[in-house]
């Protein structure tokens, strides 16, 4: 059994593995009740994230907010404009364009913006999101599909209308609660 130095080697190396494997199976059971405790405090970290990006995203864009608001439209879409192409992927910043954009009735560019920024965060249509704008795209569409449809069955060959009514389409099926 023993005799020479390989075979007492082998058998000394299986000996630290099974001491390794009870002493792992040991401490596995004592740390069971710490991976259930896990599941809360990940679910805690998820919602301050958000929450602390909700805040970032009003901070941000806060002074558009403001230039919108005094009704320096021409100002809040430059600075706008800055910020999207600071933050390409914060879907905010088109959103508040298509806002003011509708504001100064330019409809086919608001829904184009609408359309970005719900393509980039649903959460502007959704009622539970603190960034909800579900009710001033659900007021986009409706006016909207209004608007085109009878211009799009009067020139069926406007291809610009044809694409306006494919993204109110889009916005409509968002509004539902349709996914992409």
């Amino acid at each position: 059994m023993f005799k020479d130095t390989f075979d007492k080697l082998c058998w000394l190396f299986l000996i630290v593995v099974l001491i390794s494997t009870v002493v792992l199976i040991y401490t596995n059971i004592g740390t069971g009740s710490e991976k259930r405790a896990a599941g809360p405090s990940k679910t805690l970290e998820r919602e301050l994230s958000y929450r602390a990006r909700v805040d970032l995203i009003n901070q941000l864009y806060l002074p558009v907010e403001n230039l919108r608001k005094e009704g320096n439209n021409q100002t809040a879409l430059l600075k706008l404009d800055e910020l999207i192409r600071k933050y390409p992927t914060e879907a905010h910043g088109h959103i508040l364009q298509g806002d003011i954009l509708q504001r100064m009735g330019a409809f086919d560019e608001a829904i184009s913006s609408y359309v970005e920024g719900v393509k980039l965060n649903g959460d502007y249509v959704d009622t539970k999101s603190p960034l909800s704008r579900r009710a001033e795209i659900q007021k986009l569409v409706d006016g909207g599909l209004k608007d085109v449809g009878p211009r799009v069955a009067a020139n069926p060959n406007n291809r610009s209308l044809v694409i306006a009514r494919q993204k109110l389409n889009y916005l409509k099926s968002r509004l539902a609660g349709g996914c992409e």
